[in-house]
């Protein structure tokens, strides 16, 4: 195993169990409000700080990007850092929530954690080393139509601007596959498509942490992932397709015709 990948999973270990010792504590958690449906309470800020600290002893040099702290100027390396993904169903004891951890060298992903500490699921990648649950080497599902498909989606919760394309697309698929799910946590979403729980996964609107790890997890599990133009945009953006190569087409081709043009650029 990478070193890199050994000390970021070291992180991601230390992050998971300072959340899991105050899930049982919600209702003594200070929590404040950062937009409309984003909140930050005291244990993201504390897993942050943990991650950062265990990072910077190995890699005094490297940057990092952190959804609480913000950018921190290094080298060329920079750790993108979510150190809970899914705070609205921590804060409301619903147990699906992740830590997840990337590191980017200059424009490229080379390791990915994304830690489900409520479950000790642990999903890891290095670019061309695969991807693995637990020490087990995984692959994308290999379903080859819609029809028997079970896909992941995230509400465009940030911002109202695109409801009414989402809520057309989300209709798309309702009709055409076997079912959608919408947890509530898109590092899991896409660590779910690696695995082959889902067979796709889709999204408008989000930030480079909740993506950045749970995009080298599905491409090193033999997905395909874009932003909604064929391109490879996503964490600029921030909208992303990821999906099984048999189907993946396919969901860009519903999705493409119920998105505007600024979407689609």
């Amino acid at each position: 195993m990478h070193p890199m990948l050994n000390m970021a999973i070291k992180a991601a270990r230390s992050a998971g169990q300072i959340i899991m010792r105050h899930h049982d504590r919600l209702e003594r958690l200070t929590v404040e409000s950062k937009g409309l449906k984003d909140y930050v309470s005291e244990v993201d800020r504390m897993a942050e700080n943990e991650i950062i600290r265990t990072l910077r002893a190995a890699y005094p040099n490297h940057g990092f990007l952190g959804e609480e702290s913000g950018a921190q100027a290094g080298d060329e390396y920079v750790w993108i850092i979510d150190p809970l993904d899914g705070t609205t169903n921590f804060l409301h004891g619903f147990p699906h929530f992740g830590v997840s951890i990337a590191l980017k060298h200059k424009d490229r992903l080379e390791q990915a954690v994304v830690f489900d500490p409520s479950r000790n699921e642990l999903f890891t990648a290095s670019r061309g080393n695969g991807a693995q649950l637990n020490d087990r080497r995984i692959r994308v599902s290999h379903i080859t139509d819609l029809e028997h498909a079970l896909l992941g989606a995230g509400f465009p919760f940030r911002s109202h601007d695109y409801i009414e394309p989402w809520i057309n697309t989300l209709r798309e698929f309702m009709l055409t596959t076997s079912g959608i799910r919408r947890p509530g946590s898109a590092s899991l979403d896409l660590a779910y498509v690696a695995c082959g729980r889902y067979e796709g996964f889709w999204e408008i609107g989000l930030k480079p942490w909740d993506i950045a790890a749970g995009v080298l997890l599905v491409q090193e599990a033999g997905g395909l992932v874009s932003d909604f133009a064929s391109e490879q945009n996503y964490l600029e953006s921030g909208n992303i397709i990821a999906a099984n190569p048999k189907i993946f087409a396919e969901i860009l081709r519903r999705i493409q015709p119920h998105l505007p043009p600024e979407l689609l650029r």
